[in-house]
């Protein structure tokens, strides 16, 4: 599956990982389905996740706790799209 065809899914494909999973609802706008998701990956890609999510509630300083915990560069509100198109394209690889 591509970044494009997550995005595109209008229900939640079968068999996906749950960080894909959350990507999907966070995509379609059930931010609170998603954290729920995101807080119960404990790795790089869920802090990863939990960021862009609390980007997109806009809170920045709770998202830039989340980057530096997955290792990645803080990213701006104006970028949440290109944000997450990158973090699907690393998970969905």
């Amino acid at each position: 599956m591509t970044p494009a065809e997550l995005a595109a899914a209008p229900t939640l494909p079968p068999g996906l990982s749950p960080e894909a999973q959350a990507l999907w609802h966070a995509k379609k706008g059930n931010w609170e389905q998603s954290h729920n998701i995101a807080q119960d990956i404990h790795t790089r890609h869920g802090s990863w996740i939990h960021a862009l999510l609390h980007l997109i509630e806009g809170d920045v300083g709770n998202a830039h706790y989340w980057f530096a915990k997955a290792g990645k560069s803080a990213v701006k509100i104006a970028e949440i799209e290109e944000l997450w198109q990158e973090i699907a394209a690393e998970i969905l690889a």
